[in-house]
C-alpha cells in the first residue's frame, strides 16, 4: 500500500496555538513528545517499513517544515498544492501522481496528518485488512470509528448490507453519508448500532479511485490529468466525501474499534486529558478558585493564569494572544480569523 499524509489543513480551530506558519499537524498535542505530523508518519511507516512508499500532500507554506518534521521522506513524495481547494483535487492530483510510478493497481490509502491514534498495533492491523478488501474488491474502503458517545462534531456513516468479513472484521456497504447531526439525531443514529464515525481516512485502488473521478467530477479530472498541479486555478473547492463518496456505488465502510479522535478544536483536547479527580484540564501554570470543566492551556512558562469561579470555558494564552472562550463557541474560533485576515493591524496575530 502507499499511505498519503493529508498534510494542508490550517487548524484555525486551535488557534492561536495552530499559526499560519504553524498549524495543528506541527503541533505537540497529544502528550507523546511528537508532532501530531510526526506521529502519523511514524504511524504510517510501521505499516510500510519503507520511506520511500510514503507521500504527503500539503501546501506551499508548509512544505519545509514538513521536511524539517519527517527528514525521512523523499522530497519528491512530497507534493505541494499552489492553492488550498479541499481534500477532492488533492486525491485526484496525488492519484494521478502515485499511477505514473506504480499503475493504476496500486492500493492508495489517504490519511489526515493531525488525528489521535494511540494504538498503533491495532491501527495497523485494521489498515492490514482495508488494504486486502480494496484489493480484491473494485470498492473504496472507508473506515468507520464505533461510536462511544452521540457526537454532534462528527460526520456519521450508515451501513447498509453486508459484503464480506476478512479475519473476523465485517464490512459493509456504504448506505449513507450524513453531516454532522443535533444532539437527538446522534443519539438516534447510536442507538440504532448501524452508525460509525466518518474517519476521513480511506482506502483503495487507484483505477477505482480514477474511475468514479471520471464519473462525478469529470471536469477536475481532466483539468489535472492536462495540467498537473497548474490547473488548480481553476478549479473550485469540494471535498472528497461531495465529489465522489456520497455518490459512488463502489464504497465501503470498515467499522472499527481502534481509540481515535480528530482532534477538532479544543474540546478535543479537554476529552483527551480529562481526569475523573479533577473537572479541569490545565496545561501550564494556572492558579485555580472555584473553576469547573473548564481547559486552561498555557504556553508561556514565565506568565501564569489565574480564573476564579468559571465553568465551561477554554483559556488558551499563547505568545502575544489570550483567547477566551466558552466551550460550545469554539467552532467560532475561524469566524474570528477571519476578521482579523480583514483587517491590516492584526494580520500578525494569525
Amino acid at each position: 500500500m502507499i499511505p498519503v499524509i493529508l498534510a494542508g489543513g490550517k487548524g484555525e480551530r486551535f488557534w492561536p496555538l495552530s499559526r499560519k506558519n504553524n498549524p495543528k499537524q506541527f503541533l505537540a498535542l497529544d502528550g507523546s513528545g511528537k508532532t501530531l505530523l510526526q506521529s502519523t508518519g511514524d504511524r504510517l511507516f510501521n505499516l510500510t517499513q519503507n520511506w520511500d512508499n510514503l507521500w504527503v500532500i500539503t501546501s506551499g507554506d508548509l512544505a519545509t517544515g514538513i521536511k524539517q518534521q519527517l527528514p525521512q521522506l523523499k522530497l519528491e513524495n512530497i507534493l505541494v498544492e499552489p492553492i488550498g481547494k479541499d481534500t477532492a483535487p488533492a486525491v485526484a492530483y496525488t492519484t494521478l501522481e502515485i499511477v505514473k510510478k506504480y499503475g493504476e493497481n496500486a492500493i492508495i490509502g489517504f490519511f489526515p496528518a493531525d488525528h489521535w491514534i494511540p494504538e498503533d498495533q491495532s491501527f495497523q492491523d485494521t489498515i492490514k485488512i482495508a488494504e486486502k478488501i480494496a484489493l480484491n474488491q473494485d470498492c473504496i474502503v472507508t473506515l468507520g470509528i464505533k461510536p462511544n458517545y452521540p457526537s454532534t462534531g462528527y460526520g456519521y456513516i450508515e451501513q447498509g448490507i453486508i459484503q464480506g468479513e476478512i479475519e473476523a472484521h465485517s464490512y459493509y456497504q456504504v448506505k449513507r453519508f450524513t453531516e454532522k447531526p443535533n444532539q437527538e439525531t446522534a443519539q438516534q443514529f447510536l442507538d440504532t448500532g448501524k452508525f460509525s464515525w466518518n474517519s476521513g481516512m480511506f482506502i483503495f485502488k487507484a483505477g477505482v479511485m480514477l474511475q468514479e473521478l471520471a464519473k462525478y467530477t469529470p471536469d477536475l479530472l481532466a483539468i489535472l490529468k492536462a495540467k498537473g498541479k497548474e490547473g488548480y486555478y481553476e478549479l473550485s473547492k469540494i471535498s472528497i466525501d461531495y465529489a465522489v463518496m456520497e455518490n459512488t456505488q463502489f464504497a465501503s465502510v470498515l467499522p472499527v474499534n481502534f481509540p481515535w479522535d480528530d482532534l477538532g478544536d479544543w474540546n478535543a483536547l479537554f476529552r483527551l486529558f480529562k481526569q475523573e479527580n479533577n473537572s479541569n484540564v490545565a496545561i501550564g501554570e494556572h492558579l485555580n478558585k472555584d473553576t469547573t470543566e473548564s481547559l486552561i492551556f498555557n504556553s508561556n512558562k514565565e506568565e501564569l493564569i489565574v480564573t476564579i469561579g468559571l465553568d465551561d470555558v477554554v483559556i488558551v494564552r499563547d505568545k502575544n494572544v489570550t483567547l477566551i472562550v466558552k466551550k460550545d463557541r469554539t467552532q467560532e474560533i475561524k469566524n474570528v480569523l477571519k476578521e482579523l485576515e480583514n483587517n491590516p493591524k492584526w494580520q500578525s496575530f494569525l
